[in-house]
């Protein structure tokens, strides 16, 4: 007989028995395991909780699980292992909170801290990290192998000036009609601007040309 055949058998059985009432022959379908094959009596399973939404920072106070922490406490001393539940009315007691800050050890490490204000300071850091960000940009200084006295001293300023505040300098060195013949003259001119930044600045593509021009990038230190 298979496990249907015999399961039906009992449900005859329990009826012959006076288990006539709804509720009586659900809990006794419930009971032999066999009313989630039938269609008449669904089970209702319980409501699961939902999932728990992951913590943004590390878990304080009672939110550590862990029976024992190594604990530091607010002046910095290492009180070694001890159990959360001490740690914590340790923290109450000073009016902080116990912090995880090295959940990956075993025990993992806690200290007891003021979290709000960490908290504030953490964020600040944050955000000053985030406006001191710089985009390198390449700036593009302009010099013809004739190049005057004065506006080459004006060229070398305006050049130092990109490599203080973290910028790239593309050097476009251009001839034009017979100045081809005296090339010699414009790398003189781009060794000499190389020697000139060489404390601040190096090179990061060296001078080649393109076209009638020649092109050197540098980078500051």
């Amino acid at each position: 007989m298979s496990r249907r055949d015999r399961n039906a058998a009992l449900i005859r059985l329990s009826i012959a028995r006076g288990v006539r009432s709804l509720a009586h022959r659900r809990l006794f379908l419930q009971n032999i395991g066999f009313l989630h094959n039938i269609g008449d009596y669904p089970i209702r399973r319980p409501n699961r909780a939902p999932p728990v939404a992951a913590k943004d920072g590390p878990r304080t106070n009672d939110e550590i699980r862990n029976a024992q922490i190594q604990l530091i406490d607010q002046e910095g001393t290492n009180h070694g292992t001890v159990e959360t539940v001490v740690a914590i009315k340790m923290a109450a007691e000073a009016g902080m909170d116990l912090v995880e800050i090295s959940p990956n050890n075993n025990p993992p490490v806690c200290k007891i801290m003021d979290y709000g204000k960490y908290k504030y300071s953490a964020q600040k850091k944050a955000a000053e990290a985030r406006k001191k960000q710089k985009v390198v940009e390449i700036k593009e200084i302009k010099l013809r192998p004739m190049i005057d006295d004065h506006d080459y001293d004006v060229k070398m300023r305006a050049m130092k000036r990109f490599f203080e505040e973290g910028d790239k300098v593309k050097i476009t060195l251009r001839y034009r009609g017979r100045e081809m013949a005296h090339q010699d003259i414009g790398t003189k001119l781009l060794d000499k601007v190389k020697t000139a930044v060489a404390d601040i600045a190096k090179v990061e593509q060296d001078a080649k040309f393109e076209g009638r021009q020649v092109v050197m990038v540098l980078a500051p230190r």
